[in-house]
């Protein structure tokens, strides 16, 4: 009877402990009861959600009625009541993805990160959809642009993303396009999607389709989700766009107006929640897009094809590192670096691309020692200058290459894709110098840079004529 009552405690109270979990009992409701809290805070709505194991046991997590999350403090609940129950139900319902032979082909490879998703509001539960069936079930409006077909490559957090997955997700890439495709489309959490395209751009060259990478930074149960739009904008340019590069497609503005495509060499993350995170740095975006819709910003990308040829490259090396310098940085670490085995080491340098004195002598003996270092700059805009001053002059001196405006992220992955094809100083300079897919640019526009700081007369001026 003991095991009983305690698998019925677990399912009941799935996830609470301590406080929570006396409150819950005290009050008479479980996981997925829709109830009326009354706090010292006010009264909140919404149905109680199981508990993570490792989150603390003091808060009751309530997803309210409006779609959103919030942990109420157990000790301040003065009183519940149940309104009814809300059994969970884990599958999402799926339909068949109706096909069109007129309609383009495209592929969506998944690694992991939740691209669409739909809220059971019966349950309060958000339940991922990966399937053709379970994305049209969740975003019909994908039927309407295409014939799309699905394949789970890996089911990982982008901060487990690397080299393994990207060489992996370049040889699929390549076996897709040898079929036919139209175009194809990667689902990927935001965190690391930059990375990810710069290692793309890199495996994968010369493709006759489009590789777009799309993600969301708000859950499908989120009234503010981003998910549904991205993911239609993205198939749209897999489906149609007159493109033939690795970009990722994410929000324009913060509004859902439009979709931008950033170069997969020249994109970063620049906010943690914002929707419109994506920037392309250095450069302008290639286009905007909406389904039905793309207007091109920057001319010159590279036009989709017919034929299936397509050069698929997924060598790495993955004994490189980035340093990101920093006042009094201590030689100790680049000397570390070198005992370790790594073979080559991006340095993030200050202004036009400084490092201090004290680590003149390591970087010259790692150097001698083969390890290829290339220095960036944290400015992420502007170009390494390492002519101008005497610091830059004697770090090339002592064997750092600067990479033009390369951001620091693009300049690791490739010079790990570089060192996986030779570790010959001159010839890793070489092949890290030559441009591929614009990680190298001539100069940065005018007006790709813009300073927006809240708070001065001018943006204050601009802010106050717009009808907001």
């Amino acid at each position: 009877m003991v095991k009983n009552n305690n698998a019925a405690d677990s399912e009941a109270y799935k996830g609470y402990k301590g406080t929570a979990l006396a409150k819950l009992k005290e009050l008479g409701i479980k996981v997925w009861s829709d109830v009326e809290i009354a706090t010292d805070k006010g009264i909140f709505k919404g149905v109680i959600l199981p508990r993570s194991e490792t989150a603390d046991d003091k808060h009751i997590v309530l997803k309210m009625h409006n779609g959103y999350n919030i942990g109420v403090l157990a000790e301040s609940i003065t009183k519940a009541d149940e309104i009814g129950y809300k059994e969970a139900h884990y599958k999402i319902p799926e339909q068949e993805f109706p096909k069109d032979s007129e309609k383009p082909n495209v592929t969506l490879l998944g690694t992991g990160g939740t691209i669409a998703s739909r809220l059971d509001y019966r349950t309060g539960a958000v339940i991922p959809a990966f399937t053709p069936g379970e994305l049209y079930g969740a975003v019909p409006e994908l039927a309407d642009i295409c014939n799309l077909e699905t394949k789970k490559l890996f089911g990982v957090f982008s901060e487990n993303m690397g080299p393994e997955q990207y060489q992996v997700l370049a040889k699929a890439i390549g076996e897709e396009i040898e079929k036919g495709v139209d175009g194809i489309v990667i689902g990927h959490g935001t965190d690391t999607m930059h990375h990810t395209a710069a290692a793309l751009s890199y495996m994968v060259q010369d493709s006759p389709v489009p590789i777009v990478m799309v993600g969301s930074q708000r859950s499908s149960d989120r009234p503010s989700s981003d998910a549904a739009f991205n993911l239609q904008c993205a198939v749209w340019t897999a489906a149609y766009a007159d493109m033939a590069e690795v970009v990722v497609c994410m929000f324009g503005p913060t509004s859902d107006k439009y979709n931008l495509l950033h170069q997969g060499t020249r994109v970063r993350k620049m906010h943690s929640s914002y929707r419109s995170t994506f920037r392309t740095i250095g450069d302008v975006p290639l286009a905007m897009v909406e389904p039905g819709k793309l207007i091109p910003v920057r001319p010159g990308f590279k036009k989709r094809r017919k034929d299936k040829k397509v050069k698929i490259d997924p060598a790495f090396d993955d004994r490189v590192t980035i340093v990101y310098y920093y006042p009094n940085m201590k030689p100790d670490i680049i000397d570390s670096l070198v005992e370790n085995g790594y073979k080559g080491i991006v340095i993030a340098g200050t202004g036009l691309g400084h490092v201090n004195k004290p680590l003149y002598e390591p970087i010259k003996r790692a150097v001698e020692a083969g390890v290829a270092v290339y220095m960036t700059v944290q400015t992420l805009w502007g170009f390494v200058q390492m002519f101008v001053y005497d610091t830059g002059r004697d770090l090339m001196h002592y064997g750092v290459v600067p990479c033009d405006n390369m951001l620091p992220e693009v300049a690791y992955v490739k010079l790990g894709w570089v060192l996986g094809h030779t570790h010959e100083l001159e010839k890793v300079k070489e092949m890290m110098l030559t441009p591929i897919a614009c990680d190298i640019t001539e100069r940065e526009p005018f007006d790709g840079y813009l300073i927006m700081q809240g708070g001065v007369p001018e943006v204050e001026e601009f802010i106050g004529k717009l009808k907001l």
